[in-house]
């Protein structure tokens, strides 16, 4: 996954981007403040930052110019409720490759990520993930397969043939064989987190499953199932 910085001082809508970026099949680190920001950031890692521009502790701008000085090779894209002609012109001639508005729609940011990913040759194939149906057993890319039990097949099978989309808890159980309406939703929670940390142990990969809040969960990374 390509990892990227986020800059955004608002807790909600640092939660709500970081688990859009996740979405994507981006891994986002976020963080609140330009100190913190400064503690996080690796150069090595994250190719791409998302910044705001009015911060506790600064600006927006100063950070960009302070990132551009020191001749960082990052995509830096501006997201802020500053977006007045001037503010863009500003930003960008700070050394901002594109400014957004926290208006736009979040369709737009997506689009400007990947546009901007292209421009830098950061775009890769990603490597698909193998749900294997006989022997029941999931395949990483580039590691050993992890062995499943059933209850863990039927669940990643679901989730897998819809990869890309939000599959609901009531589908999930459906594909479990359980009936919806008495089943306790706690069971699938603490299964998906037992799934998470087999895979981890089995392989070192992170199993790229979102939870969505309420709602379901989704598998968020090229998928293929072997029969």
């Amino acid at each position: 996954m390509l990892e990227l910085i986020l800059l955004e001082d608002e807790p909600v809508l640092r939660h709500e981007l970081g688990e859009f970026l996740e979405t994507l099949g981006y891994a986002p680190q976020s963080v609140s403040s330009i100190a913190e920001f400064d503690r996080h950031f690796d150069a090595r890692r994250h190719r791409i930052a998302i910044i705001d521009i009015g911060l506790p502790d600064g600006s927006g701008l100063d950070l960009i110019h302070r990132l551009r000085q020191a001749g960082q090779p990052l995509g830096i894209i501006v997201f802020s409720a500053h977006n007045t002609r001037a503010h863009r012109i500003d930003g960008l001639e700070t050394g901002a490759d594109h400014y957004l508005g926290k208006g736009c729609d979040l369709d737009e940011l997506e689009a400007t990520l990947a546009a901007l990913a292209r421009r830098m040759g950061l775009l890769q194939q990603q490597a698909c993930w193998q749900l294997q149906l006989g022997p029941s057993r999931l395949q990483p890319p580039g590691a050993p397969p992890v062995p499943l039990s059933q209850q863990d097949l039927l669940v990643l099978h679901c989730l897998m043939r819809n990869a890309g989309t939000n599959v609901s808890r009531r589908q999930i159980v459906v594909a479990m064989g359980g009936d919806y309406l008495s089943y306790d939703q706690r069971r699938l929670d603490t299964q998906m987190r037992r799934l998470r940390r087999k895979v981890e142990d089995s392989c070192g990969q992170s199993l790229p499953v979102k939870k969505l809040r309420n709602s379901g969960y989704c598998f968020y990374q090229p998928a293929q199932i072997i029969e």
